[in-house]
């Protein structure tokens, strides 16, 4: 009768932890609200990436360019830009302009989609392969911006 009941509890705290991840409650600052979710914005995999410190993590998503960095130039250069993705975390784009053409014009307060491999790191993170393997081994990201997917 003892294990029944625990095992009674445990269902029912794993499904109002499951209710309040579906309902946007914040249990540690980074849930997002339900308005980022219909604007489209839906950045979940990369939050909970980050809340559980890991890496090579497929996510996809959509921010807000909060500041944009000088293009790294050393060995694979990338163009770099900060983009805030939601509930107050913001990451770090490393976009490889030697095999995907670079955003032009890009602009703090612009909205960039995108499609990479995310990697913790107590700042954030950062997001990359956001262009696609010319080897075909690895899955091809993709960047959004205005209408046009750079790739």
């Amino acid at each position: 009768m003892k294990k029944i009941l625990t095992l009674i509890i445990a269902l029912i705290l794993v499904g109002f932890e499951a209710y309040q991840q579906q309902n946007g409650f914040a249990t540690d600052g980074l849930q997002q609200t339900s308005t980022e979710k219909a604007e489209g914005k839906d950045n979940t995999r990369v939050l909970q990436a980050y809340q559980d410190r890991q890496g090579d993590v497929q996510v996809q998503g959509e921010g807000v360019v909060v500041k944009v960095l000088r293009d790294d130039l050393k060995g694979s250069r990338h163009q770099k830009f900060i983009l805030k993705v939601g509930a107050g975390l913001t990451v770090l784009i490393a976009h490889n302009i030697d095999l995907a053409p670079r955003i032009g014009g890009l602009q703090t307060g612009d909205r960039v989609g995108y499609y990479g491999e995310y990697e913790w790191n107590s700042k954030g993170g950062v997001i990359h392969w956001t262009h696609k393997d010319p080897k075909g081994y690895h899955a091809s990201g993709w960047l959004k911006h205005e209408g046009r997917v750079y790739q």
